[in-house]
């Protein structure tokens, strides 16, 4: 049975998803915060953090902001599953079949769907994170694992997990600045890889699909 390519993407964001999160809870019950061990030596370890506001560790204005911060991803969420759903849908007449448009395309390139998709995905892996962490763990902390049945922090106030630290070099103490600091140091996790390799695929290799639609809509409040 053939299946359609938006069951095909549904089933790419659910693996992610899932990827996420298995990631996430063995790290966080099983490591204490700060706890590291390497996994390239002197270029890839794990590394335990939670992050209480946006990706790669960037705070974001205290409790107020942290649920602004929860709500927008929400909403961003929503509005990328919308997009997404009606991409999937433009090109096809009522009974599924395929209708050319004017501009000679059927459907919209494969590509851009799998991107948007991993950016979906990657937003819905830390919304978890932020709306359910909170009342499903207890606290991790530098001494305490964290263990399933705790209650650290209120609906949608779950801080991020995050793991993945990739310490490529120091710079040079001459180095203006930088000099002394380690050359990538934020920590992120499989989420904020999907957002940040999904909008980097969009942005080199689709920005023509984009740039078009663009223009299309332009168009048509012209008219």
């Amino acid at each position: 049975m053939k299946i359609s390519k938006g069951r095909r993407l549904l089933i790419l964001g659910v693996v992610l998803v899932a990827i996420d999160q298995v990631i996430k809870i063995l790290v966080k019950t099983g490591m204490t915060i700060g706890e590291q061990f390497s996994v390239i030596p002197d270029w890839f370890r794990i590394l335990f953090i939670e992050n209480e506001g946006m990706a790669f560790g960037m705070a974001f204005g205290g409790v107020a902001g942290k649920l602004l911060l929860s709500v927008f991803r929400i909403v961003l969420f929503g509005f990328l599953c919308w997009w997404i759903t009606k991409l999937v849908r433009k090109g096809y007449g009522a009974d599924g079949v395929p209708v050319v448009r004017e501009d000679g395309a059927r459907e919209v390139p494969a590509g851009v769907l799998a991107g948007l998709t991993l950016i979906t995905a990657g937003a819905f892996g830390n919304i978890i994170d932020s709306l359910f962490y909170g009342v499903l763990f207890s606290a991790s902390t530098p001494v305490e694992v964290a263990s399933f049945g705790g209650h650290y922090a209120p609906f949608l106030f779950g801080k991020v997990v995050d793991m993945f630290y990739f310490p490529l070099f120091t710079w040079p103490s001459w180095v203006p600045f930088l000099g002394g600091h380690v050359f990538f140091e934020p920590v992120f996790n499989f989420a904020d890889s999907c957002v940040t390799c999904g909008a980097i695929y969009l942005i080199l290799f689709q920005w023509r699909f984009f740039s078009r639609e663009e223009k299309k809509e332009k168009g048509k409040g012209e008219n």
